[in-house]
């Protein structure tokens, strides 16, 4: 089973790159970022044709988070659980069925900046309730598998200049404190068991050349539960989506895992 993450920066901008790559990967599953459509917008026909089924949890203009499914999906939820106060959307979280069957949370967890603010609390404040929500999910020793954009760059290997990121939100200690937190939970980080080393990004921006220098980031995560982390195959980032026509400044990152 192989399972995906890939913030797409907008549907509506990546309507013919994402298709290419759902093509050429042929992913079972997919969580997907900043779709940046309401439900009733988005594109849903051009992926269903592809043979995924289409579950959405939209915001106009910003934010967005969605599932692309290949195989029988239930117990659909929608919303980080903890603040009934909390309009954007960014958790979308369903089981896949099979005959052993994974829970995945896909996520697009708070930028933060500026910080200290406002935003920064609200994202700490996400962080917070994204730990609850795991330790709910661990309570219940089912496989699961967290994920999607962080917004948080756990180490200084996970930037290629940590200095640029000294007073940045994905980078301030208090963040990456608590994604440690989350992690030290009995998380599994998929893609580092397989690429433990420097080099690894998943974001370059669009900005002063960033792709062109490799002057990357490491920011989008799978985080895989005991039971899952058992199944675990294979794990790693495909690049050179970067490199593509009216690419996304994310790539996506995958785990195959046992089905």
């Amino acid at each position: 089973m192989k399972l995906a993450t890939f913030n797409i920066n907008g549907i509506k901008a990546r309507i013919d790159a994402l298709p290419a790559w759902l093509g050429a990967s042929s992913p079972d599953v997919v969580c997907l970022q900043e779709i940046k459509s309401v439900d009733e917008a988005f594109p849903r026909e051009v992926l269903e044709a592809m043979g995924y089924r289409v579950e959405t949890h939209g915001q106009k203009g910003f934010n967005g988070v969605a599932i692309l499914s290949k195989l029988p999906l239930s117990d659909i939820r929608r919303g980080l659980p903890g603040d009934d106060t909390d309009e954007q959307a960014r958790w979308i979280e369903a089981v896949v069925e099979g005959p052993r069957p994974v829970r995945i949370c896909g996520l697009y967890l708070p930028n933060g900046n500026p910080a200290p603010g406002p935003k920064y609390d609200y994202k700490l404040g996400w962080m917070a309730r994204m730990k609850a929500r795991v330790q709910d999910l661990l309570a219940g020793e089912e496989a699961f598998v967290c994920l999607g954009d962080y917004n948080v760059i756990p180490q200084s290997q996970d930037a290629a200049r940590p200095e640029t990121w000294l007073v940045d939100a994905l980078y301030l200690p208090a963040s990456r404190e608590a994604y440690r937190q989350i992690v030290n939970l009995g998380l599994t980080d998929a893609v580092r068991t397989r690429q433990p080393g420097p080099g690894v990004y998943t974001f370059w921006d669009y900005q002063a050349g960033a792709w062109e220098r490799n002057n990357g980031i490491r920011i989008d995560h799978l985080l895989l539960s005991p039971q899952a982390a058992d199944r675990l195959e294979d794990a790693g980032v495909d690049k050179s989506v970067r490199g593509g026509d009216k690419p996304s400044d994310h790539v996506p990152v995958w785990v195959n895992l046992a089905a």
